[in-house]
């Protein structure tokens, strides 16, 4: 059973559905749920810009620990809520060792061929680079 479930969260709906599953599998298992949010960060920013990221950054993980409580105000297992910087897949996949995660929970959200071609998928990013279970929830 996993001890430390990643939850990946953007504030999507699907991103609100895995983290609610996420402390499902948590009561049962006895585990912490690591909440997850990436800022995404140009590799071409300036310094200026990263310092503007950096100040908008604390007000963002304020505002995502107050969204997170507001969705289970009771979650009845323990929830660490983190504001990480990078590329969304890569960043997650970066938390997983440095915090021993054995399970991550992450949303998708059905997008079309060109739109995941431009963008890219978060989900599938992680589901073809995790070395730990992931579970996906639509």
């Amino acid at each position: 059973m996993p001890k430390h479930i990643l939850v990946g969260y953007d504030g999507s709906e699907t991103a609100r559905r895995a983290y609610l599953f996420a402390l499902e599998l948590a009561a049962c298992a006895g585990a912490r749920v690591h909440v997850v949010s990436v800022l995404q960060v140009d590799n071409g920013a300036d310094t200026a810009a990263l310092m503007m990221t950096e100040s908008n950054g604390r007000g963002r993980q304020e505002a995502l620990e107050a969204e997170v409580k507001a969705l289970k105000p009771e979650a009845g297992v323990p929830v660490t809520v983190d504001l990480i910087h990078g590329s969304p897949g890569d960043a997650l996949l970066s938390y997983v060792p440095r915090h021993g995660v054995d399970h991550i929970v992450i949303g998708h959200t059905e997008r079309g061929a060109l739109a995941r071609w431009l963008v890219g998928s978060t989900s599938t990013d992680v589901l073809a680079k995790a070395h730990v279970p992931v579970t996906v929830v639509r």
